[in-house]
């Protein structure tokens, strides 16, 4: 598979009056084209900082970021649907934003509305929906742009354990459906080899790659089936000892 994303020692340094703060440093990764990668790590190591660098949020200090022409979609913590906008109107705005709202982008967005089981939903408030349902709103959301590349930060970490399970299927089910790469960042191991083929477990602050794991389960299949794989104890054990936990 040919490389889509290059990221060359990254760095984003921090300054206030009084000190100077590293929250990354020298992180390098490649990312293939139609590859799920999951970041992991300690609370406050980083990790959404290197989300926010690619997304644009924030400037690097340093480094090289090199996207193959490739567009980010970028999905937060939060669905942060606008509870005042009906479901359609909420995915169509950020392509009103971008002044890039044409009749067949309105009709993409229904069409991916109706194919992922909130076609009945386009004239409903976010009240009137589930919480899995609200993030798949929020995915539609965001491949309304047409991203290659989704940036996912801890995107069910609002959910209770059945609608996270249900809605990473969902989810998992969507982007390879629709052909896209993700780097998604959560504190859930088992959600991250369940989801991903490559899983990066990052150092405490100033931010770095410790250990890369290469996720190879039995049937790869759907996040929920994956939990059952013979092999997803080992990798969850191995994961566990190599990140920084808090004392």
């Amino acid at each position: 598979m040919n490389n889509i994303l290059n990221i060359q020692n990254l760095k984003k340094t921090y300054h206030t009056k009084e000190k100077e703060t590293i929250a990354v440093e020298d992180f390098s990764l490649s990312l293939a084209d139609g590859e799920f990668v999951a970041l992991v790590g300690p609370s406050g190591c980083g990790k959404s900082t290197i989300l926010s660098i690619l997304s644009g949020l924030e400037e690097k200090t340093d480094g090289t970021i090199i996207y193959q022409n490739k567009k980010m979609g970028y999905m937060l913590q939060t669905d942060a649907l606008f509870e005042w906008l009906t479901i359609l109107d909420n995915c169509l705005l950020g392509l009103k934003i971008k002044g890039e709202l044409t009749d067949e982008k309105r009709e993409y967005v229904i069409s991916l509305l109706k194919k992922y089981g909130l076609g009945d939903f386009l004239n409903s408030y976010p009240s009137h929906l589930s919480g899995g349902m609200r993030q798949r709103v929020a995915l539609i959301r965001t491949l309304a742009i047409k991203p290659d590349i989704l940036l996912m930060d801890e995107p069910f970490s609002a959910l209770d354990y059945q609608s996270r399970l249900a809605i990473s299927d969902d989810v998992f089910h969507i982007l390879k459906e629709e052909k896209k790469s993700l780097i998604m960042v959560t504190h859930d191991i088992a959600e991250a080899i369940s989801m991903c083929t490559r899983v990066i477990v990052l150092s405490k602050r100033p931010c770095t790659i410790k250990k890369e794991f290469l996720i190879s389960l039995t049937d790869f299949s759907t996040p929920i089936e994956n939990r059952k794989a013979k092999e997803f104890s080992h990798y969850y054990e191995e994961i566990w000892k190599e990140i920084d936990h808090e004392s």
